[in-house]
């Protein structure tokens, strides 16, 4: 949905197809909230997920993630679980894919170095997910991010989210009822808010993945509705370097061992001719990228193939627009 999507929903609704995310995988549960909090007249200041992250988990590989979850090799195979797919997980390429996914579906925009990942528990959301200015760690409101379960000295949070997803209200005078009256009904309803009662945060703990995706299918086939679909590319996920890469290194992909995603807001990523993450596989690198860098277009031999093309005619589609608007 990053790479390309909002090209393919134009393509689905010319064929009159239903292009959904799916129900019970954190994005899906995400836009439900998002929904219902736009359609009861919140503004929304923050939205997404909780996930175990520390900084360090940016660098793992396949060779190093089972230590992070604190399993052997051995163990992991047993229980037939792959390492690249597992890293992606970790090193927090599927938390950026995920996080624009929801910024493409619901308008939130992404922050501009990419996720901060603060620790936090569910009594601290709305004190922690809010704009800067009110003390908070969002760059502005109206904005994707992920909570970690852990500290960064690597403690276990207090009551974590890390299953869970969430949303973040204002109590603004833009439901018709007035600022006052929503922080009183948040107070005498026991909604988690911040010390000043302006902002609140209610949250669902977990999510079951598959369990749920009966709603998507349900909600497409008998409704011809969407559980979350892509309206806009505002965000996109680009490959960073995990290391310094060679002249001639093959790019092995999310999880892999040469880059991670990072979320960038779209106009930053087009501009710089971002690569992204869903690409950056099986290419191979025509110059130096330093550990850290973004990769580029530019960096690589672009392979000849069906998504390539695609994510180019997006990129063509939405710079004309942006020219347009400029």
């Amino acid at each position: 949905m990053s790479s390309a999507g909002a090209y393919l929903v134009q393509e689905f609704d010319k064929a009159g197809l239903v292009y959904s995310m799916a129900y019970g995988d954190q994005p899906a549960l995400v836009c439900e909230q998002i929904d219902w909090a736009r359609t009861c007249g919140f503004k929304v200041v923050a939205a997404g997920k909780g996930t175990k992250y520390l900084p360090k988990y940016a660098t793992s590989t396949p060779d190093t993630v089972w230590d992070y979850y604190g399993l052997t090799p051995e163990e992991a195979a047993k229980g037939g679980m792959n390492p690249q797919m597992f890293n992606s997980f970790l090193d927090g390429t599927k938390s950026a894919l995920e996080m624009a996914a929801i910024s493409n579906a619901a308008g939130l925009l992404a922050p501009r170095d990419g996720l901060l990942f603060p620790p936090a528990g569910t009594h601290d959301l709305p004190e922690v997910l809010k704009p800067g200015a009110h003390g908070g760690v969002l760059e502005e409101a109206g904005m994707v991010e992920v909570v970690s379960s852990l500290e960064r000295d690597g403690r276990q949070v207090v009551g974590d989210l890390r299953w869970g997803v969430y949303v973040t209200l204002e109590a603004s005078d833009e439901s018709g009822l007035g600022a006052d009256y929503v922080r009183r009904c948040f107070r005498e309803y026991g909604v988690t808010t911040d010390s000043s009662g302006r902002y609140a945060t209610l949250y669902r703990p977990s999510h079951l993945i598959g369990l749920e995706l009966g709603v998507s299918v349900a909600s497409a086939a008998l409704r011809g509705e969407p559980t979350g679909r892509t309206n806009s590319l505002t965000s996109d996920v680009v490959a960073v370097a995990k290391k310094a890469l060679k002249p001639g290194e093959i790019l092995d992909g999310e999880g892999g061992f040469t880059v991670w995603g990072r979320i960038a807001r779209a106009e930053d990523s087009l501009e710089k001719r971002g690569l992204p993450i869903g690409l950056a596989h099986g290419m191979k690198l025509k110059r130096a990228v330093a550990e850290g860098a973004m990769l580029t277009w530019d960096d690589v031999e672009a392979t000849d193939s069906q998504a390539v093309t695609v994510r180019r005619a997006m990129e063509d589609m939405f710079r004309a627009r942006l020219k347009s608007t400029a």
